[in-house]
């Protein structure tokens, strides 16, 4: 019966999105409407695994949901439908996935009608699809980056059908523009510029699980931003796998420095960042319209990976340890107060000690504010899983001394803005004090400062009272 009608159902949805996907919004509402007047509850969960990019498509899958007649819920026990939108970077967000979805065997055991999906990045790799299909049976709903749009569309035929659903695309073409999304915080809010990667770099993934890069187009992004201004977002973090290629797909589009200038001129528009630039396209014209550009915050994060041209060549970044070192040198000059971060890989295959010591000299002389530092993971299905390893004992040797070179070599900077007043865009209460406030800085460091609740999503100046290192305690004045 469920199947026949989720038939004619798809018989009458248009061809066009996001129409269509409009269309399967409303019957599911239609749906669970009837069962609201019998006293049901809809709830859903979205749970977040990975990275900004991850954390986007949450906010997509949780405004479908909303839009669709379900409450957001973070219990569990009380949702009918949970999602996972995941990560596979590295070996251990799979694991945490397989650990969480594991903890949810009894709560199908109790609940039948209980729906557990899966999608996000984890959901292109075959071999993890295959392993969720045979171990946890439970799991009706799979779909992968490509088709997160199809949210309602899969779920209605899985409420109807009571079968799985597994879908998975190669990669797609398609940008689905305009579908509902929800925000964690009203004054901050994430948009993406452009979706997959063209840089193959031979330690990840992401190409593999998020296709190549796909351009949106600017007028839309302008739109997206000037809406969320409207409704009261105060700071804009623009998103991409390498936000400075944004617009070489596409002949007609701007470049990245224009379209974030024309976003930076959106009146109402507070604060405005961007993550994450390569190293390799990192433009003057960049620099300048930051310079230009007051509500554009004061924090680059250049990833450097490794300070070895040697080990920067296998690694595909297609810079060196020079060109790295003179890039830093150029946005010194123009921004000279700007927060500058970085990742870096220690015991990637081949790395000596001679090129471990390139990049102490890097981090030596770049005096970054803060650094993610993470120790080589192979990654199965990227090309540098297949190479020779560097031994664990090694590595972990070499991470420990690069924590206290970055620690050494940042104090300089640390507590340089001690004793002035600057603005703090306030986000949460302090986990640890009740009566505290935490904020972040243009720069994008962390302040805690006593106050009430009612100056959460405020612009507050702050006097920055004592140095903690990475973070400031201050007053309100």
């Amino acid at each position: 019966m469920g199947n026949k009608l989720f038939t004619e159902i798809l018989e009458n949805a248009p061809v066009n999105e996001p129409e269509r996907q409009f269309y399967f919004i409303e019957q599911i509402k239609a749906l669970l409407d009837v069962k609201k007047g019998e006293g049901y509850e809809a709830k859903a969960m979205v749970t977040v695994i990975g990275c900004q990019m991850s954390a986007k498509d949450g906010e997509k899958l949780q405004g479908i949901l909303q839009e669709a007649g379900y409450s957001i819920t973070e219990n569990e026990e009380e949702a009918d439908v949970i999602l996972f939108t995941t990560c596979t970077v590295r070996e251990n967000a799979n694991q945490k996935l397989y650990g969480r979805i594991g903890q949810l065997k009894h709560l199908y055991q109790r609940n039948k009608d209980l729906i557990i999906g899966i999608t996000g990045c984890m959901m292109q790799e075959k071999d993890e699809v295959e392993t969720i299909q045979k171990k946890y049976p439970y799991v009706h709903l799979i779909f992968g980056t490509h088709n997160i749009y199809k949210l309602a569309e899969y779920l209605l035929e899985t409420m109807l059908s009571k079968e799985k659903k597994v879908e998975l695309l190669e990669d797609s073409t398609e940008i689905v523009e305009n579908l509902p999304s929800k925000r964690k915080y009203a004054f901050r809010a994430s948009v993406n510029i452009s979706f997959g990667c063209n840089n193959f770099c031979t330690y990840c993934i992401v190409p593999y699980v998020r296709g190549r890069e796909k351009s949106r187009d600017s007028r839309e992004i302008l739109k997206e931003c000037e809406a969320l201004v409207a409704d009261g977002v105060k700071e804009i973090m623009l998103l991409g796998q390498n936000v400075n290629s944004y617009g070489l797909d596409k002949k007609e589009e701007c470049s990245f420095p224009e379209l974030l200038a024309k976003i930076a001129r959106i009146p109402g528009l507070k604060r405005l960042r961007f993550m994450t630039p390569n190293p390799k396209d990192f433009s003057d014209e960049l620099l300048q319209v930051m310079k230009e550009n007051e509500n554009i915050c004061n924090h680059i994060h250049l990833p450097l990976q490794s300070g070895s041209t040697a080990i920067l060549k296998r690694m595909n970044r297609h810079y060196s340890k020079d060109s790295y070192m003179a890039l830093v040198k150029k946005i010194r000059e123009v921004l000279p107060d700007v927060s500058l971060t970085t990742d870096i890989i220690v015991g990637f295959p081949g790395e000596t000690e001679e090129d471990f010591q390139d990049t102490m000299e890097v981090v030596a002389y770049a005096k970054f504010d803060s650094a993610f530092t993470f120790q080589y993971s192979k990654r199965t299905g990227t090309p540098a899983a297949k190479w020779e390893a560097v031994p664990e004992d090694t590595v972990k040797e070499r991470f420990q001394r690069l924590l206290e070179h970055i620690r050494l070599h940042s104090e300089e900077r640390e507590g340089r803005d001690l004793g002035k007043v600057m603005d703090v865009l306030v986000e949460e209460k302090d986990k640890e004090s009740e009566n505290m406030l935490t904020g972040r800085l243009s720069n994008n460091v962390l302040v805690h400062f006593e106050g009430g609740e009612r100056l959460i999503g405020e612009i507050v100046p702050v006097r920055l009272d004592k140095s903690m290192g990475f973070y400031y305690y201050g007053s309100v004045l």
